[in-house]
């Protein structure tokens, strides 16, 4: 599982609390065939591997977002609600964005509740390399994109973009030349 921080204008955001805003969420990666016969048995056959995403709730701590998400961060001792408090709130839900191999939803609320929504996780599913351990492809790393748009759906005067821009900014490195000692 992978657990990115998303890189939002809390303030900003804070700011204009009421207005409503909408959050997009696409993630794409390749899918290997099953090289057999036995992939065109199931479509649970056919991929090599699956992945997803959550977002996390406006309500949720980091903790309760994890424990959603990853069953192995899970006490078995305590029974838990594990259900996306802000699910009803996105446009097809995890249910209908979950098929093939480019999943991509919109979550639509307030700029003080997408404030709190400050992670997403991507997770594996399974797929052939799950059940057929002989092959070995089981240690494999598989590659995906990410891509997450944010827009102010009322008429506000704010600047988002350039807060965000300052955040993920690629560091340029300054290199310096030692002087020759003397």
């Amino acid at each position: 599982m992978h657990l990115h921080d998303l890189p939002w204008p809390v303030d900003e955001l804070l700011a204009i609390g009421e207005t409503n805003v909408r959050l997009r969420v696409t993630l794409s990666y390749f899918v290997e065939p099953n090289p057999s016969r036995r992939g065109w048995q199931s479509k649970y056959r056919y991929r090599s591997f699956g992945l997803r995403f959550a977002v996390k709730a406006a309500a949720e701590d980091v903790d309760q977002f994890r424990r959603r998400v990853n069953q192995l961060e899970r006490d078995a001792d305590v029974d838990e609600d594990f259900v996306d408090a802000d699910g009803t709130d996105w446009t097809f839900g995890a249910q209908l964005r979950s098929s093939g191999s480019i999943h991509s939803d919109a979550w639509t609320g307030t700029a003080a509740q997408l404030a709190a929504k400050s992670q997403v996780a991507v997770f594996p599913v399974g797929g052939w390399w799950k059940d057929w351990k002989e092959a070995g492809r089981f240690e494999e790393e598989g590659r995906y994109s990410l891509v997450i748009s944010l827009e102010v759906l009322d008429d506000v005067a704010i600047d988002i973009y350039t807060p965000i821009r300052n955040k993920i900014q690629v560091p340029v490195p300054i290199l310096v030349q030692a002087l020759p000692d003397r």
